[in-house]
């Protein structure tokens, strides 16, 4: 896949909603089709994937985005996770990885190639870290739950498998994840890995 395509995930398969090679055109398409999941590459005209996915971002589109790469570096994994994109894979991956990927990105998982995320982890935090204190304060404002549910967000798990492991709904856990980013005043789930990861609440491989 060289070039941008919207997906939504039906349950049991995947729908191509639209497709383009552009990466403005990719941000219209997210705009109109509101898919589930933007495909996006890295290196996409005009916008790259970097810029597609600040710029969905930005609208607060319910697009989650999926940046597909023939680089794998750690600069670009820092900027694509920066700029709001949940998803990093290589264009080289196998059929069924990519087809996973997408659906753990639609169901509110983060994808990211372990190797990368174990090297890139320290470089993101520098980046991602804020002049704010107070962080042991804020997560003892958080429920024993909302803290589990955050120890499994940062592991990648989807909010299918959380609600699975915690024997509850997935509204359940989408109330607790709701709850958890609110409390530790973070945009996103991948704030929340990074953070877990800063605290030492998880670590690389475990």
């Amino acid at each position: 896949m060289g070039g941008g395509a919207g997906a939504r995930s039906d349950g049991a398969g995947l729908v191509i909603a639209g497709e383009t090679g552009d990466g403005g055109e990719a941000v219209e398409l997210a705009r109109r089709l509101l898919p589930d999941v933007l495909i996006a590459d890295a290196a996409l005209p005009r916008m790259d994937g970097a810029a597609v996915a600040r710029a969905i971002t930005a609208a607060r589109l319910p697009v989650r985005i999926l940046v597909l790469t023939d680089q794998d570096s750690d600069d670009e994994l820092v900027e694509m996770l920066s700029a709001g994109a949940t998803g990093y894979l290589c264009k080289d991956a196998p059929q069924e990885e990519l087809v996973t990927a997408i659906h753990a990105v639609a169901t509110g998982g983060a994808v990211i190639t372990p190797q990368a995320l174990a090297r890139a982890l320290p470089r993101f935090v520098a980046a991602a870290s804020t002049p704010s204190t107070g962080v042991t304060a804020d997560l003892r404002a958080l429920t024993v739950r909302e803290r589990e549910v955050l120890i499994h967000v940062a592991r990648g798990h989807t909010n299918a498998e959380i609600a699975e492991a915690l024997r509850v709904s997935d509204t359940t856990v989408k109330t607790h994840v709701g709850h958890m980013l609110a409390k530790l005043r973070l945009r996103d789930r991948t704030q929340a890995v990074v953070l877990a990861y800063e605290i030492g609440l998880v670590t690389p491989g475990i």
